[in-house]
């Protein structure tokens, strides 16, 4: 068997497997059944004692099965919380180990299609910043990273920005020099690289000097779904209310928690529902805490960032939707147009924006200068943010990359370069 070589995009969102030959042609591996593509989502179940991944650990939370449910760890990497346990039933586990889990998953369908040879080491990707103006944090988040991938039996780790892997990908298929800007939206992070592609300088192995810049900047499509949780569900919950005396507000950081992916797990414990249970007797709007309790007590904060998650897609294509959440004995409607999305979000574009032009100012170049911008992530498809990554290039080619694979390609490709 050929040697294959393999490249590993452990999104917030979404995670892929590349495996590229010697000869340089990367593919994609299933991961999940045929899906080229797997949540980067476990759950954990208390009736059968299994461990779920991907799209069958949403299908067993979403169905309404007896368990712990995870997804944005990659958000956790570099923070306070990875020096925390969880508990998972009778477990307590760090937040590395079920990183881990996730990769573990991984490797095994690694191992079952290029054999022992390739499963020892590994390109992983990683956003240009983990941790925004924290550069010691952001040395640790690909530490524990390397951490947890080596647990799980890849001895050699190294990394590659997401973004550069992106333009690895689309520099396989171009004839001509091109000086590009790479945009990646990510589920957790935006990073955006200006770089010179072309045939003969994809021969390189070093690749430094057609690097002119890297930037990048905590913001992705998890901050997008938890804007507009809080702007149009978390309302419904009791967020804004004041207590009946009219003195005072309810406390907010509950609803930021609850929109938040990584942080929902993390409000299902007695204690908060205790709390909840005596704001309601002093709020104004008592039937909105009655509703928080029993998005707590029935553990269903991810159901609910899942709709809101569907209908900020939806947006990408309609003026208006209605953010629908229903279980049985509660029943939550908002309807949201794409203007109250957009002005809910706008902090968000700005930062990208701002951090497309530091990139700029890194490279020395002007917008006229980029004659191609390449779009990956899933974010990108989002209009305010499609047009602020490709409006001030009325110039260039704009090309769209695979939303999800295309990271998970470039990095097999250097993956193939590094390890041959």
């Amino acid at each position: 068997m050929p040697t294959l070589h393999p490249g590993l995009d452990f999104g917030t969102t979404n995670s892929t497997l590349g495996l590229c030959d010697a000869g340089g042609t990367p593919s994609l591996l299933p991961v999940e059944n045929e899906h080229r593509t797997i949540p980067s989502a476990l759950f954990f179940s208390l009736e059968d004692g299994k461990t779920y991944f991907g799209r069958a650990a949403v299908h067993e939370y979403v169905d309404g099965a007896e368990g712990r449910f995870m997804r944005a760890l990659k958000s956790i990497l570099g923070t306070s919380l990875m020096k925390e346990t969880t508990a998972v039933g009778r477990e307590r586990l760090s937040f590395e180990d079920l990183i881990g889990r996730f990769l573990a998953n991984l490797r095994a369908r690694l191992e079952r299609e290029a054999g022992d040879a390739a499963i020892g080491r590994a390109v992983f990707g990683r956003p240009v910043r983990f941790v925004d103006e924290d550069d010691a944090a952001d040395r640790a988040a690909q530490d524990q990273l390397a951490s947890a991938a080596r647990a799980q039996g890849f001895g050699e780790v190294e990394f590659q920005f997401e973004p550069v892997a992106a333009a690895l990908y689309y520099e396989s298929g171009i004839r001509n020099e091109r000086l590009a800007l790479v945009v990646d939206i990510g589920g957790g992070t935006s990073d955006f690289t200006v770089v010179r592609l072309s045939p003969e300088r994809a021969k390189r192995l070093d690749r430094s000097e057609d690097l002119l810049a890297s930037t990048g900047v905590h913001v992705g499509g998890t901050d997008f779904d938890r804007l507009l949780n809080i702007a149009k569900m978390q309302p419904l919950l009791g967020l804004g209310s004041s207590t009946a005396d009219g003195k005072r507000r309810l406390p907010v950081w509950y609803f930021n928690d609850l929109a938040t992916w990584h942080r929902v797990n993390f409000l299902y414990t007695p204690k908060v529902l205790r709390d909840v249970a005596g704001l309601k007797r002093e709020a104004a709007e008592p039937k909105k805490l009655d509703h928080l309790g029993h998005v707590l007590k029935h553990r269903s904060g991810h159901r609910i960032a899942g709709a809101v998650e569907a209908a900020k897609i939806r947006l990408s294509d309609e003026n208006e939707t209605v953010i629908r959440f229903t279980e049985p004995d509660l029943t939550l409607e908002a309807p949201a147009t794409r203007g109250e999305f957009e002005a809910a979000t706008a902090e968000l574009v700005s930062r990208i924006e701002a951090a497309i032009d530091e990139g700029l100012a890194q490279a020395g170049v002007g917008p006229d200068a980029i004659e191609t911008v390449i779009l990956t992530g899933g974010g990108a498809q989002v209009p305010a943010v499609f047009k602020a990554a490709t409006g001030r290039f009325p110039k260039a080619e704009i090309a769209r990359s695979d939303a999800f694979g295309s990271v998970g390609l470039g990095l097999a490709i250097d993956a193939a370069r590094r390890f041959r």
